[in-house]
């Protein structure tokens, strides 16, 4: 990608459970200091099979802070790692995810985050779907509720069927489906759609009509460029047209830079996009 001064319209947060994935966890927001970076957001980086300590949750802080990297978004209750895809529809999740719940919301708050993102989890072999998504409907009321008290938006996401087969919000319209009923039961309106452009490209979906026709439910905007998930220019997406849309459409938020480095090195990644572009507005 040749030009991104359309990107000058908005700032960019780095996603340090994917770049800088090279480094362990608490040199990230340090390393994304150096290269220009003043805001990131994470994965949930405890893992879904123990609580994090008083101890662990004091020096991710801390690195945050002391490298002066502003945390804007956090994943709820997860573990991508291991092939979980959220768990607000997983029965065998609810109460860890209700546990949980005020501990990443707290954490959040502490670093200044404005979005918590809720995967919805995948379908569950054996377990009617209708109560998987009774489950997270009500689930999502509680999330929804929770970032409301620390000022911030719920993210919900669609992610793609190639990478996900078993999650079953595929389509920009799934997850904008599952948006509404959200905001109609809580009556806040805080529950928003999380356009992550890579996702979508991949389920094949028209991303000027996404763009278009769900500009006014659009919480965040993450990127990646197809078919390979590494930094824009390496592949099919024209970045400076998606960005020039999405301020055309009304899109004042940050974008979410959410890919693996080409090159395996992440600060050799961010070439395409200027360092005096890079730190948050």
């Amino acid at each position: 990608m040749s030009d991104v001064t359309a990107a000058a319209k908005h700032g960019f947060t780095v996603n340090l459970s994917i770049l800088f994935g090279e480094l362990p966890l608490l040199e990230r927001p340090a390393a994304a200091a150096a290269a220009g970076f003043t805001a990131a957001e994470l994965w949930w980086p405890f893992g879904a099979e123990h609580d994090p300590s008083q101890a662990e949750l004091d020096a991710l802080r801390k690195a945050f802070t002391d490298a002066g990297v502003r945390l804007t978004g956090l994943n709820l209750l997860d573990d991508l790692s291991k092939g979980a895809r959220g768990t607000v529809s997983v029965p065998a999740e609810r109460d860890r995810f209700r546990a949980n719940l005020p501990v990443a919301a707290e954490l959040a708050a502490s670093l200044g985050a404005t979005a918590l993102n809720a995967l919805y989890g995948n379908r569950v072999e054996g377990v009617d779907p209708a109560e998987q998504d009774a489950l997270a409907l009500e689930n999502l009321v509680l999330a929804a509720r929770a970032a409301h008290g620390i000022g911030a938006v719920l993210l919900i996401e669609a992610l793609n069927r190639a990478e996900s087969p078993d999650y079953p919000l595929v389509s920009a319209a799934a997850a904008v489906e599952v948006v509404d009923r959200v905001n109609a039961a809580t009556g806040l309106g805080n529950a928003r759609f999380l356009c992550d452009l890579y996702h979508l490209a991949r389920n094949g979906e028209d991303l000027a009509a996404v763009i278009d026709t769900h500009a006014d439910r659009i919480g965040h905007v993450q990127i990646a460029d197809t078919p390979g998930r590494n930094e824009p220019g390496t592949g099919e997406l024209d970045f400076e047209d998606l960005f020039a849309r999405l301020t055309a459409a009304g899109y004042a938020g940050s974008i979410g830079l959410e890919y693996r480095p080409s090159g395996g090195v992440s600060a050799d990644s961010f070439g395409w996009l200027p360092r005096e572009l890079r730190a948050a507005q």
